[in-house]
């Protein structure tokens, strides 16, 4: 009996699109913004859909994808 070993969604993503890059992009993105503007409610609406889309893919996507069982069949 071999055991099963958990599926890794990150190794069917390329490198721009793995956690590291997503949040290297997201902290770029909103700290750019405050270096750029030094305003603070435009810091925060950089901030709302920039933070939502970086938890979303780096703790969402992985749990709906592991989940799902849509990567078992590929490790057959």
């Amino acid at each position: 009996m071999s055991e099963q070993q958990p599926v890794n969604p990150w190794n069917y993503k390329p490198w721009w699109c793995q956690p590291w890059s997503i949040i290297l992009t997201g902290v770029t993105l909103i700290g750019g913004s405050w270096l750029l503007f030094k305003t603070i409610w435009l810091t925060v609406l950089v901030f709302i859909p920039v933070a939502t889309w970086m938890g979303f893919f780096v703790l969402l996507w992985p749990q709906l994808i592991t989940r799902s069982g849509i990567l078992e069949s590929d490790k057959e």
